[in-house]
């Protein structure tokens, strides 16, 4: 190799290197951003799953207080945000609720999007039949 072409190459393997090491943070924060997404709708799901089982006892008198608080309630116990709550049936026994989670990529950054679930509860439909 020639002295000209040793220096025309001088310090390509350092642009190299980084140019590996910045394609290395993006898929670190790519693969980040998915775990972040999937803990957040799976949060959002169990939330919502409970504050709909805990707005149908309320509705059926087996827990006080109003069904759509105790929903709130259950879902802020949960990390979660009640967006709606509607009751239907007879005599709002049946209860629907739609909760969010917020999603960040990295606890400390500040929520770029978030998650939401939908759950519905109430009794059984009659007349039941065991097994």
């Amino acid at each position: 190799m020639s002295q000209a072409t040793n220096q025309a190459q001088r310090g390509s393997g350092t642009v190299l290197m980084l140019s590996v090491v910045c394609l290395a943070a993006l898929g670190l924060v790519v693969v980040l951003m998915f775990t972040a997404v999937a803990q957040a709708g799976a949060k959002a799901g169990t939330a919502a799953d409970l504050a709909a089982l805990a707005a149908a006892d309320a509705a059926r008198r087996l827990l006080p207080g109003d069904p759509c608080g105790v929903a709130a309630s259950t879902a802020a116990a949960n990390a979660a945000t009640l967006t709606s709550c509607n009751r239907q049936g007879k005599g709002g026994e049946v209860v629907t609720v739609e909760v969010h989670v917020s999603v960040s990529p990295v606890g400390w950054l500040p929520p770029v999007t978030r998650a939401t679930s939908v759950a519905r509860a109430g009794p059984p439909p009659q007349p039941w039949r065991g097994p």
